[in-house]
This record gives structure tokens, C-alpha cells and sequence, in this order.
């Protein structure tokens, strides 16, 4: 079964997804959306590409965090694993609440004139007084990991059991798979929660009042998992409708350009919440198959892009947004401005993490290093 060996392709395809966060958030300074800082011109012709990334870079990245749980049961009790899941997810979670997140609101609120002074008083005074946005103590970024940690804590009781007894269940759901499109029947459950509870709720990385994207992610989540217990089932059939899917999800795109021109009403929302999901799920179906196809092979450059990815997602905002803070109000256009937050982002988080993070072994945990192996979130 190739549940039981490494699946070369999703750590490329974990690495090559964080590294497009990157470039998600350096556009993000430069387009309308909100967010902490803004340039001082907005592009909004940016705002396309943007959106294509944006249907589908956070589904699949629960997704292959769902496959990466099979992995981390392996013969791992249900506190064993819950336990090296708070490692692993919770102790780099506080350290960069602590930490890593307090720059980042710290050059926003020097930006709009909230606060006035050094890093090191607002550190010392204010960094933690109340809850972001209205204090300034924070997640920020760093919210895929509270989330990734209470949906896996929550469903490992019955991951454990579909881990050591696939039995009917997986039976069940291998019969779908292998019909033609049965991949698709995925798709319900996530058109129920676009179209029926979306509407409703705000999606604010909170935790609190975030029940959508809860309900949402912890869905795919599970997908994930389901989808690497079926061994073969499901990378013979992701082969056989790659090219489907890639017409499908194109298409569905397109139709989604089309659907934004109208107002909003009933019919445009049902509507929308189709496109949206027959047209993510196409897009995680398309790169699943292709990276199986030619990302398959280990190298050392995975090898050390893969221990590398989780600090780098962990530091990669604070680095943008101080960048960030002293190009926003030149006069330099985009091209320069992009190109110095993309190289300085991927720069610095480089010489942060290779010369300081992995030389002194007491950092490991704080970043979610294991001990010399390659990480995953």
C-alpha cells in the first residue's frame, strides 16, 4: 500500500503551497482587501490572480494536513498523539503569540498613528493588552495552527479507529472513488456549509465566532485523512480524471468571474457556492494528481525545503510587514516593491532559520523541529 511509504509528492506539494503564502501576502500589500499595512498605490488588477489562489490554497492545505495525520498515528496512542500534536502545533503557537506576531502589530499601529515609540516600549507596555483588533495581542498568521490542533485533537479518537480499522467505512468509501468522477461526491458536504451556513457567519480566524470556517476546514481536514486511507483507490483514480478535472475547475473559475458581475440575490448565491467548491475541489484534485505524477522522487532540496517550510511559515509575515513598513510610502511602483518583499521575505527567513534557528537546538520545539527529520504541520 503507498500509505505505508513517503509520499514524496505531498511534501512538495506542502512546500510549494507555504511558499505561494508568501506571495499571497506580499499581494496582499499591495490590493484592496484588508489587511495590516497597505502601500501607498493599490493595484487592483492584482486582485484576479489573488482570487484564483485564494479558492484553493487553505483547502488544500487542511487537506494535506489530514494526509499528514495518517502518518503521525502511525503506532501512536490517541494521548500520544494529542500530546505531540500540542508539540508540535501548540508550543510554536504560543511562542510566536509571544513573540513573532507583536512586530507585525506593532508597525500597523506605528502606520496609523495608534501608538508612537520604540519596539522595545511597545513590547515592554502595550504588546499585550487586550485581543486583536481592538488590543494588540494576537495570532495573526499563525491561526491554521489553533485550529489544525483542536480539529486534530477532536477527531482522534476516530481517526485511531479508521487508522487500525478501516474495515466497512473505507470499503464503503473506496466504491464511490472508484466510479467515474466518484471523487467528486466530496463536493456535497462542502456545498451544504458554502451555501447554507457561509452566508451566516463572518470568517474571522478567531475560534470563537468562526463557525464556518470551523465547520469548513475541519471537513477537509478529515477528507485528508479519509482520502490516504484508501491507498491506491484514490491516486489511480486522481490520475484517471486529472484532465477532467483541470477543464472542470477552468471552466468553473471562469463562471465564477462571470457570477461576481451580478448582484447578489438567491439564485447568484446557490450558484456562487457551486462554483466555489466544484471548482476548489478540481484545483486539490488537478495538483494531487500532477504532483503524484512528477514530484513523486525524494531529493535533497525537498529534504531541506520540507524541515525548512514550517519556520519559514512561522516568521514569514513579521519579515514582510517590516519590509513592508518602509517601502509603503515610496515612490518606487510595483515591480520593485514586489520583488524586494518577495527576495527579503525568502531572504531573511533564510538567514534566520539556517544561520540562528538550526545551529541552536534549545529553538527546535519553539519552531516545530523534530530532531534532524523533516517537520510537518
Amino acid at each position: 500500500m503507498q500509505t505505508k511509504i513517503r509520499r514524496y509528492d505531498l511534501d512538495w506539494l506542502r512546500v510549494i503551497v507555504f511558499g505561494l503564502l508568501i506571495f499571497y501576502h506580499v499581494g496582499m500589500f499591495f490590493i484592496p482587501w484588508g489587511w495590516h499595512i497597505k502601500n501607498n498605490t493599490i493595484y487592483s488588477w492584482l486582485q484576479w490572480p489573488m482570487l484564483f489562489l485564494n479558492q484553493w490554497r487553505l483547502p488544500i492545505l487542511f487537506v494535506i494536513s489530514g494526509m499528514g495525520t495518517y502518518y503521525a498515528f502511525g503506532k501512536r496512542t490517541v494521548r500520544q498523539f494529542n500530546w505531540e500534536r500540542f508539540k508540535r502545533l501548540g508550543i510554536p503557537l504560543i511562542f510566536g503569540m509571544l513573540f513573532i506576531v507583536p512586530p507585525q502589530v506593532y508597525f500597523e499601529r506605528v502606520a496609523n498613528s495608534q501608538f508612537t515609540g520604540s519596539y522595545w516600549e511597545f513590547f515592554a507596555t502595550v504588546a499585550r493588552d487586550g485581543i486583536y483588533p481592538e488590543g494588540n495581542f494576537s495570532w495573526h498568521h499563525l491561526w491554521f495552527l489553533p485550529y489544525l490542533l483542536i480539529f486534530s485533537w477532536v477527531l482522534s479518537p476516530i481517526f485511531l479507529r479508521i487508522r487500525k480499522n478501516p474495515g466497512k467505512f473505507v470499503q464503503w468509501i473506496k466504491r464511490f472513488v472508484a466510479k467515474p468522477l466518484g471523487l467528486y461526491w466530496f463536493i456535497l458536504p462542502l456545498y451544504l456549509w458554502e451555501s447554507l451556513v457561509e452566508p451566516f457567519f463572518d470568517i474571522t480566524h478567531d475560534l470563537i465566532r468562526d463557525w464556518f470556517a470551523i465547520i469548513n476546514y475541519s471537513t477537509l481536514f478529515f477528507y485528508g485523512f479519509v482520502l490516504i486511507s484508501l491507498g491506491d483507490t484514490f491516486w489511480e483514480n486522481v490520475e484517471k480524471i486529472k484532465r477532467k478535472a483541470l477543464i472542470i475547475g477552468s471552466v468553473c473559475f471562469v463562471g465564477l468571474i462571470i457570477c461576481w458581475q451580478f448582484e447578489d440575490g438567491y439564485t447568484r448565491h446557490f450558484t456562487e457556492a457551486l462554483l466555489k467548491v466544484v471548482n476548489l475541489w478540481s484545483w486539490i484534485l488537478v495538483l494531487f494528481a500532477y504532483a503524484s505524477q512528477y514530484l513523486n522522487r525524494p531529493s535533497k532540496t525537498l529534504a531541506y525545503a520540507n524541515r525548512a517550510v514550517y519556520p519559514f511559515y512561522i516568521l514569514h509575515q513579521t519579515v514582510t510587514i517590516a519590509i513592508g513598513y518602509y517601502l509603503m510610502n515610496l515612490d518606487w511602483g510595483f515591480i520593485p516593491k514586489a520583488i524586494i518583499l518577495v527576495v527579503g521575505t525568502f531572504g531573511i527567513s533564510w538567514l534566520i532559520y539556517d544561520l540562528i534557528i538550526l545551529r541552536i537546538p534549545l529553538l527546535h520545539p519553539l519552531f516545530g523541529l523534530k530532531k534532524n527529520k523533516p517537520a510537518a504541520v
